[in-house]
């Protein structure tokens, strides 16, 4: 309601209030027209890309993509591999779907060769292996815990011995289970999520040095939860953030030897994991909370790690945390 002046304000205060409330009500005529509609998806590279509402599916961990109902895009056709990691040894952990199938891909497109480490996904990490080899890389499965440390030496030595050297190091594989509240989060639960997402990294790491030379790598999986937290993920937050904190302080250690350590602090994409984690009513929105209105599918993620990997590209890049959240700042 447009207010009368008052017998007290100034004649050039009042107009500024008449010009103001004009302006509103011009505002209040156009928003009164509109129809309430979700903003369109942001569409990926040259394509339309899967927006909520999405399957409302939930799978049994640790999640296989192949029982996917909207099966995840690793592809990248657009991507021109130009060998930029060729004759490179590469160890991927959770390599065998999501991010890390992704990964694989530009990895051997790029020239490499890759050893894919994995839980117990079988078909998956097959599947992956067909993909590599059909990019032109040698590929070997390395099925295993990440707690387990013997596990981690194994897997290195399998993939010196298997290639000859090791050059790039991809810490991706995690375990995720949402909880409500503090009361809900055991013990065992809080063990399970650390020793899988910070130990396994730790482990790998370890193993690995040994074999790295200067101008190699080790690219960390964070998470914009450890940028911002997670009310329901307090134990993997917690975890992602101490992945950030670890890329940073291994970075500064091992810059003296030429060893480059960085992280990819993806938001919400669409893998097993998180159809193995939420219910499937919350499935059916994920993503949508992004600025761009949906999940990052794996391959609009992988490139980054290309990037990270080859030191034509980031040579002088060592300890970021690279957010990918589908937001402006690191929101999702």
């Amino acid at each position: 309601m447009t207010m009368p002046p008052s017998k007290n304000t100034p004649p050039a205060t009042d107009a500024t209030v008449r010009k103001q409330q004009k302006i509103q009500a011009t505002q209040d005529r156009k928003d009164a027209g509109k129809k309430s509609q979700q903003p369109a998806a942001a569409p990926g590279p040259g394509r339309a890309e899967p927006s909520p509402p999405l399957p409302r599916q939930h799978l049994d961990k640790p999640g296989h993509e192949s029982d996917m109902e909207l099966k995840p895009r690793f592809e990248a056709p657009h991507y021109q591999g130009s060998g930029k990691l060729q004759g490179f040894s590469t160890l991927i952990t959770g390599g065998d779907s999501g991010i890390g199938r992704a990964v694989a891909v530009l990895f051997a497109r790029e020239g490499a060769d890759v050893a894919v480490a994995y839980l117990a996904e079988h078909e998956d990490a097959e599947h992956t292996r067909q993909l590599v080899e059909a990019e032109g890389g040698r590929c070997i499965l390395l099925p295993g815990d990440v707690k387990d440390a013997a596990f981690c030496a194994d897997a290195v030595r399998q993939t010196v011995a298997a290639f000859g050297k090791l050059n790039v190091l991809v810490n991706n594989a995690a375990f995720q289970e949402h909880a409500a509240s503090l009361e809900d989060l055991t013990e065992e639960r809080f063990d399970e999520t650390f020793r899988t997402n910070i130990y396994g990294y730790f482990h790998m790491a370890k193993a690995a040095l040994p074999h790295l030379r200067p101008g190699d790598a080790i690219i960390n999986t964070g998470s914009v939860t450890g940028l911002k937290g997670s009310k329901e993920l307090l134990d993997y937050s917690a975890t992602k953030g101490a992945i950030h904190a670890f890329t940073k302080a291994l970075a500064h250690n091992l810059a003296g030897q030429g060893i480059r350590v960085n992280a990819v602090a993806p938001g919400p994409v669409w893998t097993p994991l998180n159809p193995a984690d939420k219910a499937p009513e919350d499935i059916a929105k994920f993503g949508e909370k992004t600025h761009l209105g949906r999940p990052a599918q794996p391959e609009e993620i992988s490139p980054a790690y290309v990037f990270l990997a080859a030191p034509c590209c980031s040579s002088y890049i060592t300890g970021i945390v690279l957010p990918i959240t589908g937001s402006a700042g690191d929101g999702a």
